[in-house]
């Protein structure tokens, strides 16, 4: 039984989303801490937590994790008997990391490289070029429920959140297999509970980009409302 402190450092505008969904999927109890970005991420305070300066983050007692596709993991397997991995030296196990690394590693570097313009030679990149990358992801998705076996695993989670993620700002295109695949699982009761969460933290812990916009914005309106 889990006993010691789970603490998730995060943001409500950052990757901690998926590690929050999937806490409220454990059904374990936990702390949050909101970090502003540029401030107290940077601050040594924090730094002494995740050198990065980056979150999310995860205590559980003395130790932290950081990276989603860690935490999510790890948190897994504090509840084996929700089945959110398969058995420790199954295959499915291992088809499971695939999935879930193949989406922490491959796809989340694709896809932000191509937006800023940064592709790397196919040869060379770990991502491989666009047409293999989507059709590996449009063939593992497409007339599924679930990834591996016959259930709901953290690959589910973490593949479902990064898709919807991208395609949401319309950096992964709306496939029907794309769709299909994550709308169901955003409706899992976790996965609500954590964005409506987040959610309802936003507007006191804005992304600085989005602020940044939003005064711009109203300089604008009010530039040219002026007589």
């Amino acid at each position: 039984m889990q006993t010691e402190s789970l603490t998730l450092y995060t943001h409500p505008m950052s990757r901690g989303r998926v590690s929050r969904w999937m806490l409220e999927e454990t059904g374990l109890p936990y702390e949050e801490v909101i970090l502003a970005y540029c401030s107290a991420m940077k601050a040594p305070e924090y730094l002494a937590i995740n050198p990065m300066g980056k979150v999310p983050a995860l205590r559980h007692g003395g130790v932290t994790i950081t990276e989603n596709a860690a935490i999510c993991t790890h948190l897994a397997d504090l509840v084996p008997e929700k089945a959110l991995l398969p058995q420790p030296g199954s295959a499915l196990r291992g088809l499971c990391y695939r999935w879930l690394f193949f989406a922490a590693g491959p796809l989340e570097s694709f896809l932000t490289a191509r937006k800023y313009g940064t592709l790397a030679p196919a040869s060379e990149a770990g991502y491989g070029n666009e047409a293999d990358l989507l059709r590996t992801l449009e063939q593992a998705v497409a007339g599924k429920t679930y990834l591996v076996g016959d259930g709901f695993t953290v690959a589910d989670l973490y593949l479902a959140a990064v898709m919807g993620f991208y395609m949401r700002f319309g950096m992964l295109e709306r496939r029907a297999a794309f769709e299909d695949y994550v709308l169901p699982h955003q409706q899992r009761p976790a996965a609500l509970r954590a964005a409506a969460r987040d959610e309802a933290l936003m507007a006191a812990h804005p992304h600085p980009a989005a602020a940044a916009a939003a005064a711009a914005a109203t300089a604008q309106a009010t530039a040219v409302a002026a007589p």
